[in-house]
């Protein structure tokens, strides 16, 4: 589990034309991660 201020691990995901995206691929680029909590979960 992350906590604030920690550093995102690196992950890749697919954008949505299709295309992989990499979060090394956005070093130096301003950047908003959002997480939510699962679906039917409290909170």
């Amino acid at each position: 589990m992350l906590n604030v201020g920690d550093q995102a691990p690196p992950f890749s995901l697919p954008s949505d034309s299709g295309e992989k995206v990499s979060l090394k691929d956005l070093l130096g680029k301003t950047l908003v991660l959002y997480f939510f909590p699962r679906a039917d979960t409290p909170g």
